[in-house]
């Protein structure tokens, strides 16, 4: 079915309630534990994805829920909410205002509703399936990259790539920059980089090792301001995606930004004029 109204108000209450949970935590005591993953937690990512819960719990109890604090909750209709209250716990817990809460509405799969909320500098951006983005109401775009050579390229550690993803990584890099150390990523920001690509600041995103619930609401977020969201293959993400995530802002960018990736796999010794990159020896044999 369509998202509708009720939906994005529920979205938005769900934003609210999490930020209601996480400023007072912010730049104040909040508990931080590390994970079995080795990933933090803190007071704060739970009690802000528990706040969501409740009112899914309370208005959507047919929908399925898929939270990273407390798993998946099985619905009885197509539907899923997809929470993250805290993208980038790190950057919160040193007092980093580029963290993010995600939440997304996922149907048969397909990520449909989107918000990045940033809680503290009050920044929301909201995706809808055949809606323009806005960010706090204002519709936003990406912006034009006449060349890949000299884009902007963000992502949020070189450090959480596998070591089979790092080769395909840096051949992108080595595109943007063409080896100029000014020309170089931007690190750090999580969700929030998918904001700044969606409202024009950035070009492309590159990460990998996501979870649903990293990705699934940068998807209606960056394709409704006019970018495209694909894994490193170039097909589109769904929660069945392995967590290769590429956001790029101009989508005639996007065949540049896949065949940089891809051309270091190419065999020498290989004539059957085939690319043997990402598609069959690359990133998805590090499955996540």
């Amino acid at each position: 079915m369509p998202v509708t109204q009720a939906d994005i108000d529920l979205a938005h209450r769900l934003a609210d309630a999490a930020g209601h949970v996480i400023r007072p935590y912010f730049r104040h005591e909040h508990g931080v534990e590390i994970k079995d993953d080795q990933s933090p937690v803190t007071r704060a990512d739970r009690e802000a994805e528990a706040a969501m819960r409740r009112l899914l719990d309370a208005e959507r109890s047919g929908d399925g829920i898929v939270g990273e604090e407390f798993g998946e909750k099985p619905g009885v209709t197509a539907r899923k909410w997809v929470l993250d209250p805290i993208d980038g716990t790190r950057s919160f817990t040193v007092g980093r205002a580029i963290f993010g809460t995600l939440i997304a509405l996922v149907e048969d799969g397909w990520p449909v509703l989107g918000i990045i909320d940033q809680p503290i500098q009050r920044e929301r951006w909201v995706g809808v399936a055949g809606r323009p983005t806005t960010l706090n109401g204002v519709p936003v775009r990406t912006r034009t990259c006449r060349e890949l050579a000299g884009a902007t390229i963000a992502t949020t550690s070189p450090h959480l790539f596998d070591e089979g993803d790092v080769p395909h990584y840096l051949a992108l890099v080595a595109a943007i920059s063409g080896g100029n150390p000014r020309q170089g990523p931007v690190y750090g920001g999580d969700c929030y980089n998918y904001g700044l690509l969606a409202s024009g600041h950035l070009d492309v995103v590159c990460e990998s090792g996501l979870k649903l619930y990293d990705f699934a609401a940068l998807v209606p977020v960056v394709e409704g301001a006019g970018g495209r969201m694909c894994d490193w293959n170039g097909d589109p993400l769904t929660a069945d995606s392995e967590g290769h995530v590429l956001a790029i802002g101009d989508p005639a960018r996007m065949d540049d930004v896949l065949e940089a990736m891809h051309r270091l796999q190419s065999d020498p010794h290989d004539h059957d004029g085939h690319d043997h990159g990402p598609h069959d020896h690359g990133p998805h044999d590090h499955g996540h």
